[in-house]
């Protein structure tokens, strides 16, 4: 793997980039961290506000975030790792999978999944009142197979999907035969040597330089860190860091973890989603900004919002991850784009 180098802007454009998170920058308050990375080379990088407004923790660079729905391209590239190693085909039937599955399962391919063209209802409708115990993703396998049916026919068009994204996960772990967490850190953390990122396991793992989660409430913030849904991994249960996440990045112009054919599969469009001129890949967003092509995911979840946004035209990359529920992230790589082109 290259070496990443960092460099430093020039003070004027600092001024610019910081000023674009003034608002995560106060006292008191949870805050983001941020990459941009140019041409392999970190050419920004910082931490705003606390990432535990409790204890007067800063976010830095090595701050962990729970990652919410950037977790997908995690997923996805798990599958994808399993499909160039002959382990499956992406068009292998649910039924294939989980044999007590209903009949409609048949119908449903791992493509489905993929691209949120299943049909699949949300788990979090599914899930009984007075619930108290976290759902976990074999919780959304037990929930999807009291259905009789999928709500349009699979591959007929796009509905984003977390239960189909959970069911990747539990795909990973039928065919890998490990969990899915130990999968992410074998094949994807541990070679990309991102030392501190791991799909969280509550009463099973530990995160390091943890960012706490937080809300608005009138004119301060309550910590908010947890759901009845932060234990399912597949669709959301990811801790990264910036640091780490350009590892991931510049992972993604190489051949590291699949073959070239395998990996542009995750960057081609599969289908339209309901935003205009944007498409789906398998874990990614892919639209344009400026005439560039634009590869992009959100997250958000309770006390978290993160996005990462890649321009591979440009090698340019936007990362950026906040500990608050409430965070407006869609404008900033756009913004961040101007200023460096």
């Amino acid at each position: 793997m290259a070496t990443i180098s960092i460099t430093f802007a020039a003070p004027d454009l600092t001024q610019q980039l910081n000023a674009l998170f003034q608002e995560y920058d106060q006292p008191n308050s949870p805050g983001a961290s941020v990459a941009v990375v140019r041409d392999g080379k970190v050419v920004f990088s910082r931490g705003y506000g606390l990432a535990n407004v409790e204890e007067k923790i800063r976010c830095a660079t090595k701050t962990n975030f729970r990652l919410a729905s950037v977790t997908k391209q995690f997923t996805a590239m798990s599958i994808l790792i399993l499909a160039d190693r002959k382990k499956l085909s992406l068009d292998e039937p649910l039924t294939d999978f989980f044999p007590e599955f209903p009949e409609y399962g048949r119908s449903i391919k791992v493509r489905h999944l993929l691209s949120h063209t299943s049909g699949l209802a949300d788990y979090e409708n599914l899930i009984p009142s007075g619930t108290s115990i976290p759902v976990l993703d074999r919780d959304v396998l037990r929930l999807l197979l009291t259905r009789d049916k999928t709500d349009f026919p699979p591959g007929s068009k796009y509905r984003y999907s977390n239960s189909g994204y959970s069911l990747l996960s539990l795909i990973v772990e039928v065919r890998s035969g490990q969990t899915f967490a130990h999968f992410l850190q074998e094949n994807i953390f541990l070679p990309l040597k991102m030392d501190r990122t791991l799909a969280y396991e509550q009463g099973l793992s530990i995160v390091p330089n943890r960012a706490f989660g937080y809300s608005p409430k009138g004119s301060t913030f309550e910590r908010t860190d947890q759901s009845l849904t932060s234990s399912v991994l597949g669709d959301g249960g990811i801790y990264s860091s910036v640091s780490d996440l350009v590892k991931w990045d510049q992972a993604l112009y190489s051949t590291r973890l699949v073959s070239r054919k395998t990996l542009n599969l995750a960057f081609t469009p599969t289908c339209e989603t309901d935003e205009p001129g944007i498409a789906y890949g398998f874990g990614w967003m892919i639209g344009s900004y400026r005439g560039v092509k634009e590869i992009w995911h959100s997250g958000n979840t309770r006390g978290f919002t993160t996005r990462i946004t890649r321009y591979p035209e440009k090698r340019f990359t936007v990362i950026i991850l906040a500990n608050r529920t409430e965070a407006d992230l869609k404008a900033l790589p756009h913004r961040i784009f101007d200023l460096y082109f």
